[in-house]
């Protein structure tokens, strides 16, 4: 009983963050999840959730949407989710979350310091892909495919609905992906199946309120709430997983 109550307040938690911010599932699901069940069940659970997150909230930005800005991201995610998985075996998911975590603690403490957001003009689309590529590799292994596009889509300095409208639908498409490569593997158990059906309404919930409370703020207010966000989401890997 224990673990179905935190499993469903992880998922309607993260469900919010994802309604609210367009990611983060994972960021906020695992600080409770970790606590109740093993890190291959907590990422397999945050797949399967992030992908229904992702569904409900993209319809907010659907008119924002422009493919010829989000398909670098996509092909560079796309090639690196099968890296990410074939990493599983020789890297340590767990210690690569603490670096991740450390990362953007560090990241979303600098720019909360700036009276003016930074921006990055260079790059081009190359650069979109390699960022992509880095967001696939990390859905592969760990179903944390958000940060570095979200990171990186602040510091292009789009609009808040101009960011969610290209890292959304790659968000939704890699862990797809990542959510088909586990059932192929076999790393979807009943047991599994059972916890995301069980999480599959809260996170709907969730998301819903999330969508609510995103149209009430502007587009400052969004970066600041992101970088928070990710701040917080930061200690939450950083701490649970050196715990």
């Amino acid at each position: 009983m224990t673990t179905t109550v935190v499993v469903v307040l992880g998922a309607l938690c993260g469900g919010f963050v994802t309604g609210l911010a367009g990611f983060g599932t994972g960021l906020t699901a695992l600080g409770f999840w970790l606590h109740v069940v093993s890190p291959s069940v907590a990422a397999a659970l945050v797949a399967a959730c992030s992908v229904v997150g992702q569904a409900q909230s993209l319809y907010t930005v659907r008119r924002e949407i422009t493919w010829h800005r989000a398909w670098p991201f996509l092909a560079g995610g796309i090639l690196g989710v099968p890296v990410g998985v074939a990493a599983l075996r020789s890297i340590d998911a767990q210690t690569l979350k603490v670096f991740l975590g450390v990362f953007l603690i560090g990241y979303a403490g600098l720019m909360l310091g700036f009276r003016r957001f930074p921006t990055i003009a260079w790059g081009g689309r190359a650069a979109d892909g390699m960022v992509g590529f880095g967001g696939g590799a990390l859905g592969g292994l760990s179903g944390l495919s958000g940060p570095l596009p979200t990171i990186w889509c602040g510091l292009r300095g789009w609009s808040a609905a101009a960011q969610r409208a290209v890292y959304q639908p790659y968000n939704l498409i890699i862990l797809a992906i990542v959510l088909c490569t586990y059932i192929a593997q076999g790393t979807m158990t009943p047991d599994i199946w059972r916890l995301a059906s069980i999480c599959a309404p809260a996170t709907i919930l969730g998301t819903f309120l999330g969508i609510r409370t995103y149209g009430k703020v502007n587009d400052q207010q969004f970066r600041k709430l992101v970088l928070w966000l990710l701040l917080a989401s930061g200690m939450v890997l950083t701490v649970s997983n050196l715990a």
